[in-house]
């Protein structure tokens, strides 16, 4: 009886590890940017079987802190690890999982306030488009989300928020969400002697990059779309600005889930924080 407990032992180790091999990652992936007028990197989780099959996968963008590019969440994240176990586990649908560079050429998910540094249009425009022509991407709303951790998740939050019509759950991870006034705003651009080319589109463009702003500007429905999840330490130093998020979108309505945890701003906290992430967006991909 022994013996047979000891081999069948073996037996599940084995697969785990053969399935655990199954998966691929590659943080070296790059693309020709006509936007950005360079080349950018990113990197790609490809889950186990994707290989020898034939079927196509949702999509998880998955954003970098600041600091960081498109290795952080495979060298520091372990998200090869943590997504095999997921998906072993029955916890997580597969997916493929794609990690942008954010962080070469200039730092952030946006455009810049001249708009002549255009990130946040390249993110939409060429690498969504390339990354969902070139891997077997079911590329509708009900199987794309996006997640993040920090400048990452302030970009989770606003890319959901401008674009909801594109993904189905939005997990923005201890975002980087703090809510100036318009004048303090402004007071930042001049501290910064950032030159402004045209001051009439100063509002326009604080008003698209402010979190409270967003929820008080966006259409209800629009923002309801979206099955929001959001993720903070309790020691976080960004904790403020994500409970204002989280009592702002009460008050409006609209559903989400919101878990202050106990941790700081580190991928200790994060690395807790991506198997839930991938147990609810896996939510939004399968049939109900």
């Amino acid at each position: 009886m022994k013996k047979y407990t000891l081999a069948l032992s073996f037996c599940l180790l084995f697969s785990i590890i053969a399935f655990a091999q199954d998966s691929k990652v590659f943080d070296q992936m790059t693309m020709q940017s006509k936007i950005l007028n360079m080349e950018r990197k990113y990197a790609i989780y490809l889950p186990p079987g994707y290989e020898t099959s034939q079927r196509s996968y949702p999509v998880l963008y998955l954003l970098h802190g600041a600091g960081d590019d498109q290795t952080g969440w495979v060298q520091f994240g372990e998200v090869q690890h943590i997504a095999d176990k997921a998906i072993l586990e029955g916890k997580s649908t597969a997916m493929i999982i794609v990690m942008p560079d954010a962080n070469t050429g200039k730092r952030g998910n946006f455009n810049d306030i001249n708009n002549e540094w255009r990130y946040e249009d390249f993110f939409f425009e060429e690498l969504m488009p390339e990354v969902e022509k070139k891997y077997r991407i079911k590329s509708e709303k009900k199987y794309r989300a996006i997640a993040g951790l920090s400048m990452g998740g302030g970009g989770t939050f606003f890319y959901a928020m401008h674009r909801p019509d594109l993904f189905s759950s939005a997990c923005p991870l201890s975002a980087s969400l703090r809510n100036s006034t318009f004048e303090e705003f402004n007071q930042g651009l001049q501290t910064n002697k950032t030159e402004v080319k045209n001051t009439d589109n100063l509002e326009g463009y604080y008003d698209r990059h402010s979190a409270l702003r967003q929820i008080e500007l966006n259409e209800v429905e629009a923002m309801k779309s979206v099955k929001w999840y959001f993720d903070c330490g309790d020691d976080d130093f960004l904790y403020e600005g994500n409970s204002l998020v989280h009592i702002a979108m009460k008050k409006k309505d609209i559903p989400h889930e919101f878990r202050i945890r106990d941790g700081a701003h580190n991928w200790t906290y994060w690395r807790t924080s991506l198997p839930e992430v991938l147990s609810f967006v896996s939510d939004t991909f399968r049939q109900k």
